[in-house]
């Protein structure tokens, strides 16, 4: 597989994902005015507690089914393999949510356990079917079931919310948003049932494990924070909070977009000892996401208290602090998104989880200590150094086998671009008031403008690479750039 096919897929990936994040971005500012920050947090909990019994129903097994698929052989039987184990660990996950329901504090008053137990239910469907078309290659398909899964789930949120459903209607979107991806894959699954033996069983679980640690690590970067937000403050602390987290993910869209394309690619270069494939994709992926999340850190810091004010509404402009936090975190998880995909897919799980796992240790530890004192600003402070932790631990490991070598001219022109727009941006908050909407824009549209003008001019390689992804879809480049 060359380079070229996998841009062609991650630019597919990332236009589809502006477009349905654009509509996310607005339904959720929909849902800040309607339901304010109180049940946007109950909200968010309700996602923080599905992800943690997911990854236990999951046990690890779906990027175990997905890598052994993808390397070409007995697919029929790891499959099946997968869905008999992925029921079972569904059913222990369950039984686990029932037990431990009465100690969820911060859901009490809500009865959202059924709704929780709902979204599991329908994951068994959803994920075993797209985890099988994920792994035979069609990386496309399941890219655009994600994308009209997602546009259903807000379009059934949004509807379901100016219905007067309420916080039921979102987790109700969530839950359709998980079948319908599944029901979207269905043609393409080609799998027939097999029997199967130990030996896929244990292939299985001897990836899935470490793939499972890496998981719960993962689990908690994603959602440690929201939970001890929850448990040591209020629902709307963990709704001013989580906004602010999914406000500066509008940074991510391209890495996002290359590490989905990624996992199959180098899973089947590793199974093909094809390892010197592998190392300028993720070099050439790191600076391409570089492109997106510098420039929008730099102006995210400056204009987030206006942003959040008038997109989210005044309660969730507290969120300014954490907003500027997290830009740089979202830097940072770049390096550990591609080199933890590096790691990962070229059969090295353990050494992910080793990183991944001190990192969430860490931290654990940080979120304990400093929303206590801090607050909400304590828990980004947290993510930010326990991403850091774990892209240094990536890298290290990473470096025993593949050679990632940092393009530094091209991300010292990206930088030196960003730096301009910025002073732009600087300059014009000082004698224009941001009072409304559309004068807190015109620096984010003159400043992009001003940034892609210059990167241009800066880097003709990263400018001609780009140009030539525009024409491979028969689109026009424009003579003067």
């Amino acid at each position: 597989m060359r380079v070229p096919a996998i841009q062609r897929q991650s630019t597919l990936y990332l236009l589809s994902t502006i477009g349905i994040t654009l509509f996310g971005f607005i339904s959720t500012m929909l849902f800040s005015h309607l339901l304010g920050k109180d049940l946007m947090g109950v909200y968010y909990l309700f996602l923080a507690y599905y992800g943690i019994f997911n990854m236990i129903g999951d046990g690890g097994f779906g990027q175990a089914a997905l890598k052994r698929i993808s390397e070409g052989k007995e697919q029929n039987e790891y499959l099946t393999a997968y869905a008999t184990l992925r029921a079972l660990l569904i059913i222990v996950s369950t039984l686990l949510l029932l037990v431990l329901s009465p100690f969820f504090v911060d859901l009490q008053g809500y009865d959202l356990i059924p709704w929780i137990i709902a979204a599991l239910v329908a994951s068994f469907f959803g994920h075993t079917i797209t985890y099988g078309v994920y792994g035979l290659g069609h990386v496309g398909v399941n890219n655009v079931a994600v994308g009209i899964s997602d546009f259903f789930r807000i379009l059934i949120q949004v509807v379901a919310v100016l219905l007067g459903f309420s916080i039921y209607g979102l987790c109700g979107g969530f839950i359709v948003c998980i079948i319908i991806s599944g029901i979207l894959c269905l043609k393409y699954f080609t799998f027939k049932p097999a029997k199967f033996s130990f030996h896929h069983i244990s292939s299985l679980a001897t990836y899935g494990f470490w793939i499972f640690l890496i998981g719960t690590g993962s689990i908690v970067f994603a959602y440690a924070d929201t939970i001890f937000i929850g448990y040591f403050m209020t629902n709307g602390d963990v709704g001013v909070y989580r906004t602010a987290f999914q406000f500066t993910s509008i940074s991510t869209f391209i890495c996002a977009a290359i590490a989905g394309t990624l996992t199959p690619k180098i899973s089947h270069w590793s199974a093909n000892n094809h390892m010197d494939k592998i190392a300028p994709v993720i070099t050439r992926g790191i600076t391409f996401s570089l492109l997106l999340a510098i420039p929008v850190a730099f102006g995210g810091i400056l204009l987030s208290e206006r942003l959040l004010y008038f997109f989210y509404g005044a309660d969730f402009a507290a969120g300014s602090t954490v907003c500027s936090i997290l830009f740089i975190m979202q830097i940072i998880s770049v390096f550990t998104l591609l080199l933890g995909v590096a790691l990962t897919a070229s059969d090295h799980a353990r050494q992910a989880f080793y990183a991944a796992g001190i990192a969430a240790l860490l931290n654990i530890a940080l979120n304990v200590t400093l929303i206590p004192i801090f607050g909400i600003n304590g828990a980004a402070v947290s993510t930010v150094i326990s991403f850091f932790l774990n892209a240094f631990l990536l890298a290290h490991f990473l470096k025993r086998y593949i050679i990632i070598r940092i393009e530094l001219i091209p991300i010292a022109h990206i930088i030196i671009a960003s730096l301009v727009m910025a002073l732009f941006v600087f300059i014009y908050i000082q004698f224009v008031p941001l009072d409304n909407i559309i004068v807190t824009l015109v620096p984010v549209f003159i400043g992009a403008f001003i940034y892609v003008l210059l990167l241009f001019k800066l880097d003709r390689g990263i400018r001609d690479e780009i140009a030539g992804m525009v024409t491979t879809f028969g689109l026009p480049w424009p003579k003067w750039l």
